[in-house]
């Protein structure tokens, strides 16, 4: 029985990542990086976790996305051909802005820094 429930999940997961990655047709999307998919014990909820690579405004991008959480979980359902097929979420996962954030800052404090020492240096 364990068994089964894990081999239901893992379609679960993979479908939605199919369904998401080849089959949504819409430009505003943009390019969507799937980072992790939660589903819940009882299969109800599907939370995936979705960034945006490269886009400028990536709230529009997931507005976008989410409208159309129903078309994915019609086609999750004509894939898992079960009773019961989880409510899909998406939640937009800011950790990538923030690393490349956070990697800008880095790499800027790394240039005053060598620019300081060669100031320092040439005097």
């Amino acid at each position: 029985m364990a068994d089964r429930k894990g081999h239901l999940k893992a379609n679960i997961e993979r479908d939605i990542r199919d369904i998401v990655s080849f089959e949504l047709r819409n430009p505003r999307i943009g390019f969507v990086s799937i980072n992790q998919i939660d589903v819940s014990g009882d299969y109800s909820i599907a939370k995936v976790y979705v960034s945006f690579m490269g886009a400028k405004y990536p709230t529009q991008n997931f507005k976008e996305l989410d409208a159309l959480k129903g078309v994915v979980r019609s086609k999750l359902a004509s894939r898992l051909h079960t009773r019961k097929v989880p409510e899909v979420r998406f939640v937009l996962d800011w950790r990538f802005q923030e690393a490349e954030r956070l990697q800008k800052a880095l790499d800027k404090e790394e240039e005053d820094l060598e620019r300081f020492h060669k100031e320092n240096n040439e005097e």
